[in-house]
């Protein structure tokens, strides 16, 4: 809910003497929070940090560690709660990733996908320092934009012609911003990053039939993640927007018409959205209602009123007061 902080834990095996480090990795952050076993690496000293950010019904894992390998094994998933998927973006070093008959590397920058349900083997190495930001995603958050696709094998989804760019930068933006964002646009920001993710998957299963569709869907679900993250910029246009997804302007125009919408209605009742939220957050109740308006972009204080009464059907001091 809007007002309401991200989620934030994090555990650092620097706190405690290096003989015990790797026992403290592999039993308090491994084995009693992400139900991982990980093996013993060489040396001594496992200098390693994890960061748990939680948002929505997603969260992220970064985590910095030495070269070692974690399995995950029956007895690790028969503890656990919940089915999901492990999104990683890998941030240094490599990692290979072996499920079933399956294997598959990534190196900095990539992103790959598989499911926690199934046992598997993680083998991070070409260190010293390694990093990954693991998103965990429900299993029912995938499945429902998949359907009925049965199981996923590993997958490099930032290998997607189409689509690899766009869930690399999205990744990375929300690994970046989870603890800046109100946590409605973080949660908003993983629903586009599962979007893509599972066009890219989809996409892979049935080979390249209806490629340019895929790509427009692609490309609309970028220009409305691209508005959403500017919509409080006061002089927000076309042309930024265009430049900032890399399409023309005349396909800007061209996507949202698609939707039924266009780039001044679609902009206009995101603000109005935010705006009505934020009046209702007791967050906010010691701000004006001016003040949250040229927050959200606004520099007409009578058109917004206008555009607030027309849109929610009563003035925004009614509304915050809940008439």
């Amino acid at each position: 809910m809007p007002g309401v902080q991200a989620l934030q834990r994090s555990w650092n095996t620097e706190a405690v003497r290096p003989a015990e480090q790797f026992s403290f990795y592999r039993e308090a952050i491994c084995q009693a929070f992400m139900n991982l076993t990980p093996e013993w690496p060489k040396g001594a000293a496992f200098p390693a940090r994890v960061e748990n950010v939680q948002f929505g019904d997603g969260a992220v894992n970064r985590v910095t560690f030495p070269e070692h390998t974690v399995r995950r094994l029956p007895s690790d998933i028969a503890a656990s709660s919940r089915r999901c998927f492990y999104l990683n973006l890998k941030l240094a070093g490599r990692c290979r990733i072996l499920q079933d008959s399956h294997e598959l590397s990534l190196s900095s920058g990539q992103v790959g996908i598989f499911d926690s349900d199934r046992p598997f083997t993680l083998i991070h190495d070409r260190g010293p320092v390694l990093g990954v930001a693991s998103f965990k995603v429900p299993a029912e958050a995938l499945n429902d934009r998949l359907g009925p696709s049965g199981s996923v094998p590993p997958t490099r989804v930032s290998d997607d012609p189409a689509l690899g760019t766009l869930i690399v930068e999205s990744a990375r933006s929300l690994n970046a911003n989870a603890l800046r964002m109100p946590p409605a646009d973080a949660a908003a920001l993983f629903g586009v990053l599962l979007d893509l993710v599972a066009l890219a998957l989809a996409r892979r299963s049935r080979g390249n039939a209806r490629e340019a569709s895929s790509f427009a869907d692609a490309t609309a679900l970028a220009l409305r993640r691209a508005i959403h993250e500017r919509l409080r910029e006061p002089r927000l246009t076309v042309a930024s927007i265009a430049t900032s997804v890399g399409i023309s302007e005349r396909y800007v125009h061209k996507l949202l018409a698609r939707a039924g919408t266009s780039f001044s209605e679609f902009v206009m009742e995101r603000r109005l959205d935010g705006v009505a939220a934020e009046l209702r957050d007791p967050a906010h109740t010691h701000r004006d209602i001016g003040s949250i308006a040229f927050d959200w972009g606004f520099a007409d204080l009578s058109h917004f009123t206008r555009r607030f009464k027309h849109r929610f059907g009563m003035r925004p001091r009614d509304w915050r007061e809940g008439k």
